[in-house]
């Protein structure tokens, strides 16, 4: 099936076909509600929120110039939205980005990139502590050290094949710690927003 261009949508929804932005919506809405709730931290207020902000981008999409990509500002008016929840909640909010133009897009996305790269680490290495601890070292030297197999395996006197079946074991844990780290961050979540 070919997939309409966001563009197609736009102009559709631009139109009055509310049925063209509730496309729209659908496709973004994991999206959205994964970056508002990582600001605000409560499920209930991001679904909120994700709606405001979905209302406010209806409104707002006369004036959508396309300079940027659509997610992206949809992203910003969201991101503005999830900023105006956290002041009104009297939360500090020092390091916040104040006018963001669809010029400033690239800058946002990659530091958004930045941020969640580092909070993906964070939790990796979180979980790794959960590991029985010469599996965490391993995982460390191959993984953030970046040692190989023959390295790792003068450091710890195992042999390379025991490294090799402990690095496999260690996976399969992480992932396993990570999956349940990631369904208590979300509680409830069931793959629809609204």
């Amino acid at each position: 099936m070919n997939r309409q261009t966001d563009q197609h949508f736009i102009d559709k929804a631009r139109q009055g076909d509310t049925r063209a932005y509730g496309v729209l919506v659908e496709r973004y809405q994991d999206y959205i509600f994964t970056i508002v709730y990582r600001m605000l931290k409560v499920r209930e207020e991001a679904e909120e929120v994700a709606q405001d902000a979905f209302l406010k981008a209806f409104e707002a999409l006369p004036g959508f110039r396309g300079e940027a990509k659509f997610s992206s500002w949809l992203y910003r008016i969201a991101y503005r939205k999830a900023l105006d929840r956290i002041r009104k909640k009297g939360i500090s909010t020092s390091e916040l980005i104040e006018e963001i133009t669809e010029d400033d897009t690239t800058r946002l996305e990659s530091a958004l990139e930045i941020m969640l790269q580092e909070e993906r680490s964070e939790i990796i290495r979180n979980c790794i502590l959960k590991l029985p601890e010469q599996e965490s070292a391993i995982i460390t030297l191959y993984y953030f050290e970046e040692q190989s197999v023959k390295e790792i395996a003068g450091v710890t006197g195992l042999t390379e094949e025991n490294i090799k079946v402990k690095l496999y074991r260690s996976r399969k844990t992480l992932f396993s710690l990570l999956k349940k780290y990631m369904q208590a961050e979300i509680p409830g979540r069931n793959g629809k927003t609204f």
